[in-house]
């Protein structure tokens, strides 16, 4: 009796176990990848090296807010992650290093580390939408994105607005280096 219950009972785990390597398989499919930051553009929020969790259903039960980090899909090979400074319908101008969003200044305590260190000129030149597109306003369906890094960084002054389809998902966690762990809003 003994040898029937151990053996069923290894069964059951056997069962128990496949049932969670599949779950995990598709928790990971569908609703979270790992990504590694390549790159400075992302400093000093993210660092090369830097590996992160991300959310690949959030966009699709909700809409992006302005500043959330996103990855999505530059060309065919490969993948950016970028702040969303600009939603649909916004107006986006940096004057004097300030963002003004729909003509409000807004402030983005992330870049302070990088701003207290330039001896000369500004992290963010002055600009406005029309100066990279040929849109006054970010157009429906679009982000508009920059890196936090806005002197290296390629981003929407670049390469235009990233259409909503080519979101891959929201980073939710950045879990290495150990010490760097920490969950993004």
């Amino acid at each position: 009796m003994t040898r029937k219950k151990s053996k069923s009972e290894a069964v059951e785990w056997f069962k128990a176990l496949g049932l969670a390597v599949i779950i995990a398989i598709v928790i990971k499919s569908f609703f979270f990848t790992n990504y590694i930051v390549e790159g400075k553009s992302m400093m000093p929020t993210l660092k090369d090296g830097n590996r992160l969790i991300v959310n690949k259903i959030d966009y699709d039960i909700s809409q992006p807010d302005r500043f959330d980090v996103v990855i999505f899909h530059h060309n065919d090979k490969e993948d950016y992650v970028k702040r969303v400074i600009g939603l649909p319908g916004d107006t986006i101008r940096y004057e004097n290093d300030v963002l003004y969003v729909n003509g409000k200044a807004v402030k983005e305590p992330y870049l302070k580390p990088y701003k207290e260190q330039i001896k000369s000129g500004h992290l963010t030149e002055d600009f406005n939408l029309k100066d990279y597109t040929d849109h006054k306003k970010v157009p429906k369906g679009k982000l508009f994105v920059l890196g936090d890094n806005r002197r290296v960084s390629s981003d929407s002054r670049v390469f235009g607005f990233v259409d909503m389809d080519q979101v891959v998902g929201k980073v939710n966690l950045r879990y290495w280096p150990i010490r760097q762990f920490e969950f993004m809003h």
